[in-house]
């Protein structure tokens, strides 16, 4: 059932991340205010027996799980079974004991890497379990897989209202900027502005030609938001499964993302590419119809989202 009411309860797992946190903040801005959020130290996601006791107490209407233990090709590569086992521990505690206590809805957000290596481009939603998956990232995203099949059979079998959403590369306020741990985007705005004025040049890994989708976070919280109050019937004619790529439906190239970052912070220093590095996949672009159909589209562009995300980090320095 959808969210129809602004006094109705709803748990943000996960919201001092980049996600749950803007998720909060546009929660707040279209005038909710029984948003219920939980520290790590006061909830235990891992732990059953508390999450179990603490959504029996609360009782919330709606649960959105944004909460996972993330990290980049290193950490995943370095901790393979902490990955599978603590995202498969979060997610399970959450959807299980969501599904006891009958909340409305639940949504649940995961990643695009859930799809095939070599699926068709743009990515969709049918190509889930049809090829392999990136090796670098596989623990990850077979947790993510199991998390969206769980919602797809608690649906099946019991009708429960459970939808899943798989949001492109994000960006924006909140972003790591950590060198060694982020991702490509706030790395270039970290780069480009500890360059600028030195006249050294950046040097990016691979070539430069790669494409890649980026949205801005509070572009999938509105996504998300919008998801929350559709009603059922239309939810599910769009998709059957309750799988949902979020997106903006088209992509640039890491080399043209370089001289936005670049343009964004006012640096000219040169960029070299350094080609004996790897480029990674050539292309990450996800098909957005289904979402499109219901009815949203993003509204920031990506010149205005660096700018917001520049400010943001300078305005908060590592």
């Amino acid at each position: 059932m959808h969210l129809s009411d602004s006094t109705e309860r709803i748990f943000v797992a996960g919201h001092r991340g980049l996600v749950g946190s803007a998720i909060v903040r546009a929660l707040k801005d279209a005038g909710h205010r029984s948003i219920l959020t939980r520290t790590r130290a006061e909830l235990d996601l891992q732990d059953q027996q508390a999450v179990r006791h603490f959504l029996e107490t609360e009782r919330p209407d709606h649960v959105i799980v944004a909460a996972a233990k993330v990290g980049g090709i290193l950490a995943n590569d370095s901790y393979p079974a902490d990955f599978l086992y603590q995202n498969l521990e979060i997610q399970q505690n959450l959807i299980q004991g969501a599904f006891r206590i009958g909340v409305k809805r639940l949504i649940f957000l995961g990643s695009t890497c859930i799809y095939p290596k070599m699926a068709p481009q743009p990515l969709r939603e049918e190509s889930l379990l049809t090829g392999q998956l990136e090796p670098t990232n596989q623990w990850y995203a077979i947790a993510k897989i199991a998390g969206v099949k769980l919602c797809e059979a608690l649906r099946k079998q019991h009708g429960a209202d459970f939808v899943s959403l798989m949001p492109t590369n994000l960006y924006g306020p909140g972003d790591n900027f950590d060198l060694n741990s982020s991702h490509v985007l706030p790395a270039l705005l970290r780069k480009f502005h500890e360059a600028k004025g030195t006249g050294e040049p950046v040097t990016l890994w691979g070539t430069g030609t790669p494409k890649r989708e980026f949205l801005y976070v509070d572009d999938l919280a509105a996504a998300v938001l919008h998801v929350l109050k559709t009603p059922e019937s239309l939810l599910y004619d769009a998709a059957p499964d309750g799988l949902m790529n979020v997106g903006v439906g088209h992509d640039l190239t890491i080399a043209d993302l370089a001289s936005a970052v670049a343009a964004t912070v006012g640096a000219d220093n040169e960029i070299r590419y350094d080609t004996s590095k790897p480029d990674g996949t050539p292309r990450k672009l996800v098909a957005v119809d289904r979402l499109f159909a219901l009815g949203w589209k993003p509204e920031v562009d990506l010149k205005q989202g660096l700018k917001r995300t520049y400010d943001w980090y300078l305005a908060n320095p590592a």
